[in-house]
């Protein structure tokens, strides 16, 4: 309960009231007879860096390893080197150190290929060109994708009905009463010495079912509706100017006061009975606007908010068959229509600014009240009953359900082992590949395997992006780039000299 006693509203409430994660990408381990022939190959690998900033250096290459007759021996590799402050002149890949300065600039670090993300559940075309039977399963996944689609969207519905939960209309009765004390008698004489008090009430209970819930607190009923102050966006009560001229209007509102109240009560001196105005402004969330009466004859209601207005307004254009059948972004209007928009034909995109000119600001609520100080006390035995839109308490039960959806323990277990079930098919279909092809031709496949491991240490030593025959030439010294590599070398150089320098 609010109270404002000798002053204009000053409340007192009733007594009891990730860091982020660096994506690498996945790399598929080479074949048996590949891991052999790497081991007894024994090459001496040597990474050759590329300068990306001043005193670091990194090279990540990764290759996939060709075969031949459909094999599927595929390999790939990564070199790291990290980061190395006091290095002069990186490494050839002969393994000798008279390599140019330059050597290391001679390409831009080259753009990382996006691996393609492969649904881990699909099975691979080879795979299913080989079992016939996976096509069941292929209609199954494609089934799941679309029921998780379904969940996605009922989870979005639930989540925005938990934020915005819907709302029905209820009935609010609305009290106002007064009480007295220490007032004087009839014939002039005081009981007591005491200063003559009154005090107006304004409180309120929900109707449930039709029947009247005065007897039953709001807090203490089963369903917990919203305080009473809630329903207000502004109350303001209007005393006897000649009886109170200096504070004769008191103000409440909802912005100032974000405390929730059960009830407002005024105390006051005096021993005048007066009649006191009350105006009560509701808080309508979304705002609800009159309708004039010309829209009120299409439409068929007064009071609403904006959007069951467009609503209305688009259902009235699709019962009536009024949208033009070759711009279905324009309606033509009918005589009552007619009588709104004052056109033939209105376009949908500005029809909710041509009805604001229909719509006015729902009046205050008018309530007058006699202050009486004699008779009975509590003085006052008029109601007043106002529609309200009351939300559904679902945001519990929503919440709970939202919880078990997530936990979908057993659902990931299966998910886990479709997954592992269908690594293990491409396995076997690896190695089906592999000695499928060795069968049909192993010296042709062995040879095209040595290629293939061939072509990989290259790469992973930097050999195969050299050309040797392009570094003897002028026109290799005049790319864009040169510029730029030549500052970089300088920079390092200097750098280096400055930390051999500083040591001695």
């Amino acid at each position: 309960m609010e109270n404002f006693e000798n002053g204009p509203f000053l409340p007192v409430p009733r007594a009891g009231v990730p860091p982020v994660l660096a994506q690498g990408r996945t790399l598929t381990q080479p074949q048996e007879m590949a891991q052999k022939y790497n081991q007894a190959a024994q090459v001496p690998v040597h990474s050759n860096a590329r300068v990306v900033n001043q005193g670091t250096s990194s090279n990540s290459i990764s290759a996939a390893v060709s075969s031949s007759v459909g094999a599927a021996a595929t390999g790939s590799a990564t070199t790291k080197k990290g980061q190395s402050k006091n290095s002069s002149k990186p490494q050839s890949s002969s393994g000798t150190g008279g390599g140019t300065p330059f050597k290391t600039m001679e390409l831009a670090p080259a753009a990382r290929r996006k691996k393609r993300k492969v649904s881990e559940k699909k099975l691979p075309d080879r795979v299913a060109a080989l079992l016939p039977e996976s096509a069941l399963y292929t209609q199954l996944v494609k089934l799941e994708a679309k029921v998780d689609a379904a969940i996605a969207r009922k989870k979005s519905d639930i989540q925005d009905t938990v934020t915005t939960p819907p709302c029905a209309q209820r009935t609010l009765r609305i009290y106002v009463f007064n009480t007295f004390a220490n007032q004087p008698l009839e014939s002039g004489e005081s009981k007591s010495s005491e200063v003559p008090t009154w005090t107006l009430k304004i409180m309120g209970n929900m109707l449930e079912d039709g029947g009247d819930s005065s007897s039953d607190s709001m807090v203490n009923r089963s369903i917990h509706y919203p305080k009473f102050s809630s329903f207000f966006k502004k109350i303001t009560i209007y005393l006897d100017q000649t009886l109170y001229p200096d504070n004769h209007v008191i103000l409440w509102e909802s912005s100032r006061s974000r405390v929730l109240h059960e009830g407002f009560e005024v105390k006051r001196k005096g021993d005048k009975e007066f009649t006191a105005i009350i105006r009560l402004e509701m808080n309508h969330v979304p705002e609800k606007f009159k309708l004039s009466a010309a829209l009120t004859q299409v439409l068929g209601i007064e009071v609403e908010t904006r959007p069951r207005i467009m609503a209305a307004l688009w259902h009235y254009v699709k019962v009536k068959k009024l949208q033009d059948p070759d711009d279905p972004a324009v309606f033509t209007c009918d005589p009552p229509l007619r009588k709104v928009f004052g056109e033939e034909k209105v376009k949908f995109a500005v029809a909710s600014q041509k009805l604001t000119q229909h719509l006015s600001p729902l009046q205050p609520i008018h309530l007058e009240h006699k202050i009486k100080l004699s008779g009975n006390n509590p003085s006052g035995n008029i109601c007043y009953d106002v529609l309200v839109d009351v939300p559904f308490p679902l945001e519990k039960d929503m919440s709970v359900l939202l919880e078990k959806m997530d936990k979908s323990r057993e659902i990931d277990d299966y998910d886990n082992s479709i997954v592992a079930a269908i690594k293990k098919i491409n396995e076997h279909r690896q190695r089906q590949a592999f000695f499928l092809g060795f069968s049909h031709s192993p010296a042709e496949f062995i040879n095209s395997l040595i290629d293939s491991q061939d072509r990989d240490l290259k790469v992973v030593a930097g050999d195969a992006i050299r050309n040797v025959e392009k570094e003897h030439r002028s026109e290799f010294f005049n790319q864009p780039w040169v510029e730029d590599a030549v500052i970089r070398h300088l920079n390092r150089k200097n750098a280096s000299a400055g930390d051999v320098a500083g040591t001695t």
